[in-house]
């Protein structure tokens, strides 16, 4: 087995918890290392894990669980089945949820989606990908699955030199009817974006039934309607369903009648800078607007203008709040902490002649499981604010 050996001072970040060896922080490699392989890592001193190499990737090293014992095919089995067991205890009703969280669950690059008896699989990590067969043969083997496909983001594949195509490794990728303890939605797979639904906002879409009775709602970046569904499974009096795409705002008329909800609605598509900009000229206002918009941030050079971002979109929709209204709002970018996106929040509305009291402060659901050495893994920020 090869051997990676860290410059001096750089194992700290490792000892507590972090799971990535970055290009820069390595001194020296023995063994000639080649992409895909398993590498022990170590310090000055000692032994500090074994991870997969990646020669070609600025996170050179994505490490294992310490309880790695040279068999890959037992260690990719053990957790695949321990994180399973754990989202049933979360969600014991429920056949659908993030069921692996790559570095959270100690399955570096590999994100695993349950859709019934459907597994949506996301690989990037070079040393897991050579090796997705094991995990195929899990999902098959032991939790029954009757479909398993990739639906990769290119964009992290690439970063990783891999190629950016996708796979079915057993049965089809068909339409699935998922629901989410509560409330259902038709997955269409080839249609949706990432792995056909977001998981990671199930419990604070829950979180909204319990402001919405009797409201006028907003439901911005609505992608497959979650949140202003669970504002009319709440008693919302009229939602409004708003997202750039044409398919995203299909998928949403189709998955509201499919509920049989009873709140009147508009399902509008449009770009929602544009949209909220109407509603600010023309003065009308919601007693709920929420927005959850696709990641600001996808590098850390990009947070400067991230930043600006949130805060210009926060300004907008606290804008369109009416007087005692919530403004509902959410940051999936991983780059971004938590502290300063409040802090964008606060400087947006405060642009406006709004005060704002923060009421709820949550971050993704329970299947998104955090690591607490490593920041990456709690990428998803939700505040609830009332609106004076």
């Amino acid at each position: 087995m090869a051997a990676i050996f860290l410059k001096k001072n750089e194992s700290r970040r490792i000892r507590n918890g972090h799971q990535w060896v970055f290009s820069n922080e390595i001194a020296k490699t023995e063994g000639s290392p080649n992409s895909g392989i398993l590498a022990e890592l170590f310090d000055q001193k000692e032994y500090l894990g074994t991870g997969f190499y990646n020669k070609n990737s600025l996170i050179s090293l994505r490490l294992l669980n310490n309880t790695y014992e040279d068999d890959l095919g037992s260690y990719i089995k053990d957790p695949i089945l321990k994180a399973n067991d754990l989202r049933k205890t979360f969600y014991p009703n429920r056949e659908s949820y993030r069921m692996v969280f790559s570095e959270s669950d100690f399955l570096p690059g590999l994100i695993i989606d349950k859709y019934n008896n459907t597994y949506v699989m996301q690989v990037y990590c070079f040393g897991m990908n050579e090796n997705i067969q094991l995990v195929v043969d899990v999902l098959k083997n032991d939790l029954g699955a009757e479909n398993i496909f990739t639906r990769n983001d290119p964009y992290f594949r690439k970063l990783e030199g891999l190629p950016e195509d996708d796979t079915v490794y057993l049965g089809e990728a068909a339409p699935e009817t998922i629901d989410d303890g509560t409330l259902k939605y038709k997955i269409d797979f080839a249609a949706s974006q990432k792995t056909g639904f977001y998981f990671d906002q199930c419990d604070n879409r829950e979180f909204i039934e319990k402001i919405s009775k009797d409201k006028t709602v907003l439901d911005a970046f609505c992608n497959s309607g979650g949140f202003g569904m669970h504002a009319a499974r709440g008693g919302a009096g009229y939602v409004t369903f708003l997202d750039s795409s044409k398919g995203e705002i299909e998928n949403a008329e189709k998955n509201f009648a499919l509920n049989e909800l009873t709140s009147e609605t508009d399902f509008i598509v449009m770009d929602v800078f544009d949209y909220l900009q109407k509603s600010i000229d023309a003065g009308r206002t919601f007693d709920i607007v929420m927005v959850d918009p696709p990641a600001f941030a996808k590098s850390r050079k990009s947070i400067p203008t991230a930043l600006k971002g949130y805060a210009k979109l926060n300004k907008m929709a606290a804008s369109c709040v009416g007087v005692d209204g919530y403004l509902v709002t959410s940051s999936c970018s991983h780059h971004i902490s938590q502290e300063d996106f409040l802090e964008a929040v606060i400087s947006g509305a405060s642009k406006t002649d709004r005060k704002l009291q923060q009421v709820h402060l949550n971050g993704a659901s329970f299947d998104h499981p955090s690591i607490p050495g490593m920041n990456e893994t709690t990428y998803l920020k939700f505040a609830v604010f009332k609106v004076f």
